[in-house]
């Protein structure tokens, strides 16, 4: 029999929105993940964002405000790219995040016009590297399921420090996960080519497995009809294809539908209800809709939907947000590169927008958890209790505040009535203010006629002291600047300097760059000249032999230090202006090592002084005015990875091959003064002072190659590092710079595309991370200029050049703020004056010692942000109609009434965003 003939959703018919129905303003860019890029519950919509480091999402609601408008904001969750999301079943507002800084966090939304929260409710760290996947449970609060690298992990939110279960290791990255209906097994696809099925409270191994799949390319898997599962990947050909299997028996397919070559990955989405399947490749202008059977055809296509523009991705809206009176069966959300389409499935009726269709519309799952995750754990098979999508037999029970919800499921509460409220003793479940539902009798305070003005509730109080204090500095934003301050077409640059170099230098006025020709050549060019360099040969400076360290003296704009293979360092100066013709004969040349030279330093604070170390393991000390050795400083077992002189010039620090830091007090001993033992890898390091000179901050490697950071005590080097976090696996060693005004340490390395941040505490949690920043293309350094140099009224606090293969491109790293027309004193404290000498080489050298000055870095036009005169509050009221849905005439008079007497009430509330800290979402910079 025809299934077309029988089926009532035969003729479902897919609905493109109109154009003032489309979410714009959306900048979804490309992205590299295995999730859906798009998520929506129903309330909030949340998509990828094009953003440098990609760790911010964007939000929307579902449906326009009473302008008939959306507001469309920004959420900042990671420091690096957003991998998947999803949104609690039980809890519209409650969002899952995760991402590849190996983190899963938690937040708890508010309406898109209203400040979103600056820290998640609950942070998980499954330590297990980068996280793909995250999906919550259907009918258990609190639990998820997390998609690490290779391994599927159950968490119960109520216990954040461990997982409930770990299952088996794939074989490959994990490409999706899905539970089943009532909640009782997952299902997984891999890389590997093999689908599993899981009961994780059985057995943390498959009680299903078969290598099913034809090919490992972006394979897609879901739960349909009781024991069917699903799955979208490629075929042999590499065309794209849909497959129906039966969990029960894995190794070959009932059911299958090829969706024709190309490229993207195919999302499907599955309403268990009608059983509808939408099926959208990622770029596509196509969207497939089948209806899924249990029998012949098995799938059977009901119509296909060509859009406008390609897709990014697809969401699919929750039930109980759909139009049943306009037949709405379905609708999904198509991401665009800029903005969001609605498609509606409707099934043709007559009566359409008066008559409730029962047939259409089972009963289907509420929003209220059916157990706990410890009951869940402990074999509870409960499900979600269903309700009616008629509008006239839905309950009208009072809501708690969605705050309050989320809170309660992050702690893991159990089944209750939502109009009661909770009764958990968990700090979380304590009740706070929140954006208004659309029902006024949900929240209190709606009467007057203005939204509450939200504060930060108790349960988020309890979680971020659970979690340690975050940084100000968490949000800090990377951007290239205009192509107009680059220089181009860069050629021959030398790629190959040793690991201790940073490759080239910078300082306020010209770069050094050194270059692939023979003879040792270094380009300079001047920051005042960006553009295109010409394709003739430019003057340089020749050192006959092969360049490994250079370095700018920091009080002389002018004078270029460059350490060669023949173990000697050579003093160039460059004229005014820049180089007009070739350099041959160095000013100063300085013979005292006797093997090649590692790296060179110049003092932070005497004149003139200048420290290298040697494969002939010595450091030594060097007056550049008389071009002699003044000090050498011995210790060392092994290869000096690196050098860094203390902020009152005092120490010299030292991390070494040997496995041991050592701090040097050169006028006092030529031994070190303390030693203690350095990062376990040995592949490289670098040091920098931080904390005003009472910590030192080294970066090498651990054991297994892990990128490492580790923090010592300056007063205790041998009993070790107080604090360390991993970064990553790389093989190039991270290069810190360190902003002492902000305490903000930037790290990158030659050869990669990510810029990390952190602001280092000399305090628990000792490391802070902030936003990271993606290059484009992997760098070759990535050096930063004084202070100076920064434009303040665009709150930038660090300002780099950026070396690629043909230019080198100036970075700002701003830290995004609400009144940039008011000098930000907080950010900006008296910065030292590090571009000046405080002494000699002579007088530091015969024991005295200096400080820089301090200046404020001001414009007399601007006023500091701590005195900027206080606004008057602007109060946000809701529209007449927020008031009349669905009431009596006698309710619609009575809350009319008074909410028009409640505009001439107090108009002196705080603002909304005097609650919270961090930043207003419209302050974001684009």
């Amino acid at each position: 029999m025809n299934r077309f003939k029988t089926s009532k959703f035969k003729n479902t018919t897919p609905k493109i929105g109109k154009k003032d129905e489309w979410i714009n303003n959306v900048r979804a860019g490309s992205f590299s993940c295995q999730g859906n890029h798009i998520k929506a519950s129903s309330k909030f919509v949340v998509f990828n964002t094009e953003q440098a480091g990609g760790g911010m999402l964007g939000l929307s609601s579902v449906k326009p405000g009473s302008d008939g408008q959306w507001t469309v904001t920004q959420l900042p969750c990671h420091s690096d790219l957003v991998t998947d999301m999803d949104f609690s079943p039980f809890a519209e507002s409650l969002l899952a995040t995760c991402s590849g800084d190996e983190t899963v966090k938690l937040w708890s939304l508010v309406d898109p016009e209203l400040q979103q929260p600056s820290s998640p409710e609950l942070t998980l760290r499954p330590g297990q590297g980068r996280i793909e996947l995250v999906l919550f449970h259907p009918t258990s609060s609190g639990l998820l399921a997390v998609g690490a690298t290779k391994s599927p992990l159950i968490w119960d939110t109520s216990r954040p420090d461990t997982a409930l279960a770990v299952l088996e290791q794939h074989g490959d990255q994990l490409q999706s996960l899905s539970w089943k209906r009532d909640g009782s097994l997952l299902a997984t696809s891999c890389k590997d080519k093999m689908l599993r099925v899981f009961d994780p409270r059985a057995q943390t191994t498959a009680v299903q497995s078969a290598k099913s799949l034809q090919n490992n390319k972006d394979s897609r898997i879901l739960w349909a009809k009781d024991d069917f599962l699903l799955t979208t990947g490629f075929d042999m050909m590499r065309s794209r294809e849909a497959r129906l299997w039966d969990s029960r028996k894995l190794s070959s397919s009932v059911s299958s539908v090829s969706l024709g070559v190309a490229s993207g990955m195919v999302i499907p989405l599955y309403d268990d209800d009608t059983g509808l399947l939408v099926l959208a490749g990622t770029g596509d202008s196509a969207v497939d809709c089948f209806e899924v059977s249990t029998s012949e055809p098995f799938l059977s296509q009901v119509s296909h939907c060509l859009t406008d523009m390609s897709t990014r991705g697809v969401a699919m809206v929750p039930k109980l947000a759909l139009d049943v009176l306009s037949c709405e069966v379905m609708q999904v959300l198509q991401l665009t590169d800029n903005c969001i389409v609605p498609i509606s499935y409707q099934v043709p009726r007559k009566n359409t927008g008066q008559e409730f269709h029962d047939d259409l519309y089972p009963d289907t799952v509420g929003t209220t958890p059916a157990m706990s995750a410890e009951e869940w754990w402990k074999g509870g098979n409960k499900q979600v209790e269903k309700v009616s999508l008629n509008p006239d037999k839905q309950s009208k029970l009072k809501a708690p505040p969605a705050k309050q919800v989320a809170a309660k499921l992050i702690s893991g509460g159990s089944k209750e009535d939502p109009a009661r409220g909770s009764t958990s003793s968990s700090p979380l479940s304590t009740p706070s203010s929140s954006a208004p539902s659309r029902s006024p009798s949900s929240t209190s305070g709606l009467s007057s006629g203005f939204l509450p003005s939200p504060s930060p509730s108790q349960s988020t109080k309890a979680i971020q002291s659970m979690l340690g204090p975050t940084s100000k500095f968490r949000h800090i934003q990377g951007a290239m600047m205009h192509r107009d301050t680059h220089i181009t077409n860069l050629r021959g640059l030398n790629l190959t300097t040793p690991g201790e170099s940073d490759g080239f230098c910078v300082n306020s006025q010209r770069m050094a760059v050194p270059l692939a020709i023979s003879g040792g050549q270094i380009g300079i060019f001047e920051r005042s000249q960006p553009g295109r360099i010409p394709d003739t040969a430019l003057p340089t400076i020749q050192n006959s032999v092969n360049v490994v360290d250079l370095s700018w003296d920091p009080f002389n704009t002018h004078r270029l230090a460059v350490a060669c293979d023949d173990a000697k360092i050579r003093v160039w100066q460059v004229p005014e202006g820049g180089l007009k013709e070739t350099l041959t004969e160095p000013e100063v040349i300085m013979q005292g090592h006797t093997e090649k030279i590692y790296s060179i330093k110049f003092h932070p604070l005497a004149s003139g002084l200048l420290a290298s170390s040697s494969y002939d393991l010595s450091v030594r000390l060097w007056n550049l005015e008389s071009g002699e050795q003044v000090k050498l400083l011995t210790g060392h077992q092994d290869q000096i990875f690196a050098m860094a002189w203390s902020p009152d010039g005092k120490l010299l620090a030292t991390v070494c091959k040997d496995g041991k830091v050592r701090i040097y007090d050169p006028r006092k001993s030529t031994a070190p003064v303390q030693e203690g033992p350095g990062p376990e890898g040995h592949r490289g390091a670098r040091a920098v002072w931080v904390c005003e000179g009472k910590y030192l901050l080294v970066s090498g490697f651990d054991s297994r190659s892990e990128r490492v950071l580790c923090l010592y005590s300056a007063h205790s080097l041998s009993s070790g590092a107080i604090a360390s976090t991993s970064i990553s696996i790389s093989p190039s060693t991270l290069i810190p710079f360190y902003d002492p005004d902000t305490s903000v340490v930037i790290l990158t390395a030659k050869g990669d595309t990510r810029v990390h941040i952190y602001e280092v505490v000399p305090e628990e949690p000792y490391f802070m991370e902030c936003s990271s920043f993606n290059s484009p293309e992997p760098h070759k350094g990535l050096a930063f200029l004084p202070k100076k140099e920064c434009n303040v009224r665009d709150v930038e606090i660090a300002v780099g050049l950026l070396l690629n293969k043909t230019t080198i491109e100036p970075v700002a790293f701003r830290v995004p703020r609400v009144k940039k027309e008011f000098f930000q004193d907080d950010v900006y404290t008296e910065t030292a004056v590090c571009w000046e000498a405080a002494l000699t080489a002579s007088a530091w050298l015969s024991g005295s010692n200096g400080q820089h000055k301090k200046i404020s870095l001001k414009p007399k036009d601007m006023t500091p942000v701590s005195e900027a005169p206080k606004e008057a509050p602007v109060k946000k009221y809701m529209p007449s109609s927020f008031y009349l849905e669905e009431k009596t005439d006698e309710q619609k008079k009575e809350e009319l009434l008074s909410a028009m007497v409640a505009k001439l009430g107090n108009r002196d509330d705080p603002l909304p965003q005097e609650s919270f800290q961090g930043v207003e979402d419209d302050e974001w910079d684009d």
